[in-house]
């Protein structure tokens, strides 16, 4: 048998140290009150009809009943039988910047947390992927290497924050070189894709040369800017006495920007490269990007895996559960006379 939700079984501590021990206790103040109302001549010729035996019976019903409901809960299943998936998709390469500029809040709640809200909803969207995550300010660093396994991707997601980098800045160029070089394997030279989140800050270092090298490769990048292009926003930080302030330079208060020109001649490099601007106002939504530009693009075989499925039998201990709690309705207490 395989249990495909054996958590709830500690809902089995509840027979022997609840339901017992009430049971007891009412049949104990039951048998108090009787004394009390009662002499036992007198207890002997009321309690001529009523059956203990039967109120225990009556009792183990409710219990054996809520037994076989738990174990329904557990979602048992059995007869186990060899089913052999075959996998297909693309290798998608999420490059997320987490400098300090990803801390505006021209969207809500900034930046960054918008980002990785959007990512964690393109995990529920897909569809086979190998997906991988970087994290790049002034260097870069793999978090997640391609996998399938999108609970591992959430779990890394989880601790990226403006903190992932150990040095300030924004090296694009570096990040691109990285998820060409240490990412994506060389066996192929189609179904990649790079998914590149910033703001489009670039501190010399060279991020159009590098998605050129990313296309020879066969890698496809689609640039997400976020932010606007013409005004920009202020940074938030806290002060020394933790009070809220706003980044500066040379005395001057910083607004970021997206260089948006940028992004669009670095996607302009590669084979069917899409830049998408998310202004203050509106929403990124990767779930919608990845339906439009790789779920209906060439998939490649990842990989055949061999599974066992089981049939599920949950429905016979439900049964069998409403039948034991019907059951003790017309069980009668009284003895047959």
């Amino acid at each position: 048998m395989n249990l495909g939700n054996d958590r709830v079984l500690w809902l089995l501590f509840v027979v022997p140290v609840v339901l017992l021990p009430a049971y007891i206790w009412c049949f104990w103040q039951k048998a108090k009150a009787l004394k009390i109302l009662a002499c036992n001549e007198m207890l002997k010729k009321i309690n001529v009809s009523v059956s203990l035996k039967k109120q225990i019976f009556k009792a183990l019903l409710l219990i054996a009943g809520f037994i076989s409901i738990v174990i329904a809960l557990t979602e048992p299943k059995w007869n186990p039988q060899a089913q052999r998936i075959k996998r297909q998709g693309r290798d998608v390469c999420i490059l997320l910047d987490t400098s300090r500029s990803m801390l505006a809040e021209d969207i809500r709640p900034n930046r960054l947390e918008r980002s990785k809200i959007a990512i964690r909803d393109l995990l529920e969207t897909l569809r086979g992927d190998r997906i991988a995550i970087v994290t790049f300010a002034g260097n870069s660093t793999v978090k997640c290497p391609l996998t399938q396994d999108y609970a591992f991707v959430r779990m890394a997601l989880a601790d990226i924050s403006t903190q992932s980098s150990s040095r300030g800045g924004t090296m694009i160029g570096d990040c691109l070189r990285k998820a060409t070089e240490e990412v994506f394997d060389k066996q192929s030279r189609e179904y990649k894709d790079i998914i590149l989140i910033t703001d489009g800050e670039d501190h010399d270092s060279f991020p159009v040369q590098a998605a050129e090298k990313a296309a020879a490769d066969g890698i496809r990048i689609i640039a997400i800017g976020l932010g606007d292009e013409d005004q920009g926003c202020r940074i938030p930080i806290a002060g020394p006495n933790g009070e809220r302030t706003f980044l500066k330079y040379n005395g001057q208060e910083v607004w970021s920007k997206v260089d948006g020109d940028m992004l669009r001649e670095l996607v302009y490099a590669t084979d069917g490269g899409k830049y998408l601007s998310v202004e203050p106002g509106t929403t990124l939504d990767l779930g919608q990007i990845y339906d439009d530009l790789i779920a209906s693009a060439q998939k490649r075989q990842l990989e055949s895996t061999t599974m066992l499925k089981y049939d599920d039998k949950f429905q016979i201990f439900v049964a069998l559960g409403l039948v034991l709690i019907i059951c003790e309705v017309f069980v009668s207490e009284r003895k047959k006379i």
